[in-house]
């Protein structure tokens, strides 16, 4: 009887694990946190969600004090972005109003960084549109 229920419980982990793998997410990252520790985790964590969710999307949004990640000359985690260049399913924005406080050129971004008009509204549509929300941060 006990084997019985151990093989049953296998099986049904199993197939949500399945499950859950063949439905397709679409999730938002909001950073606003200049620790590199902060930049270094979030790349991990879409790194580690878009190999194991190749049919979902991720999208990581940056603002406020967030911006650096995403300067050519001050990223940490320059090649971690880089490497989804080209990739439709990954994106990488940062805030337009961010840029403009702070006097950054959109030509200063990585390749492949886009822009958007305001961080939060961008987070809120994407929420709106049925997307789960990771706030990143660091302790």
């Amino acid at each position: 009887m006990m084997k019985k229920i151990i093989l049953l419980s296998s099986f049904l982990v199993l197939s949500m694990g399945l499950l859950a793998q063949s439905n397709p997410i679409k999730i938002v990252f909001d950073i606003t946190s200049n620790d590199e520790a902060t930049h270094q985790a979030t790349l991990r964590h879409v790194s580690m969600m878009s190999a194991n969710y190749p049919d979902s999307e991720f999208e990581v949004v940056v603002y406020a004090g967030a911006y650096p990640m995403v300067l050519q000359e001050n990223s940490t985690v320059s090649s971690e972005i880089l490497q989804f260049e080209g990739n439709d399913k990954v994106s990488f924005v940062v805030c337009e109003a961010t840029l403009k406080r702070h006097q950054i050129k959109p030509s200063q971004l990585l390749a492949g960084v886009k822009t958007v008009p305001d961080g939060i509204l961008e987070i809120v549509t994407k929420q709106g549109e049925g997307w789960g929300y990771i706030k990143e941060a660091h302790h």
